[in-house]
């Protein structure tokens, strides 16, 4: 569970304790165990949140991949910068690719972002179309979603075209 999920599972879970006491002291007919229920339901959707955000974000980063034709592997052409945060909090890499080919080249580059653990918390794929020969081309990989604490990136797959 990543850090982001347990802290709001623990919120969620202190507003349980608080609503269940003021719910038991309440005239607005909704009983502790209503609210009780109540803030459980948040606490699960909460948590199922987390990880339905990164099955979305895997399942579009696969769907991209898929779609980039005859690529070849070019996991070594791809270099990653540190990581930063951008004025919306989300994370950020600069990626750069060199084509060391003779001819013009695209990409398509799945950066992953991990926590301090190896958790995965986002994945993104970025294409970089019409690298030059003998060249380097910058893009920048941007998170889905803002992303807190010490974050990693790596790439996970790359692919020439």
């Amino acid at each position: 569970m990543t850090r982001k999920v347990a802290r709001g599972l623990w919120a969620v879970l202190l507003t349980t304790a608080v609503m269940s006491t003021a719910g038991a002291c309440s005239d607005d007919g909704g009983g502790a165990s209503t609210k009780a229920s109540e803030a459980a339901s948040a606490a699960a959707s909460a948590a199922s949140r987390g990880s339905d955000v990164v099955a979305s974000a895997t399942a579009a980063a696969g769907e991209k991949l898929r779609g980039f034709k005859n690529g070849v592997n070019a996991k070594h052409d791809v270099k990653l910068g540190a990581v930063s945060t951008d004025h919306d909090g989300r994370a950020t890499s600069k990626i750069t690719v060199t084509n060391g080919t003779d001819s013009p080249k695209s990409y398509a580059v799945q950066v992953t972002f991990r926590d301090a653990n190896g958790n995965l918390l986002d994945m993104v794929v970025v294409t970089i179309d019409d690298v030059g020969p003998k060249s380097s081309k910058d893009a920048i990989a941007r998170s889905n979603r803002k992303l807190s604490g010490a974050v990693k990136v790596d790439v996970g797959m790359a692919l020439r075209h």
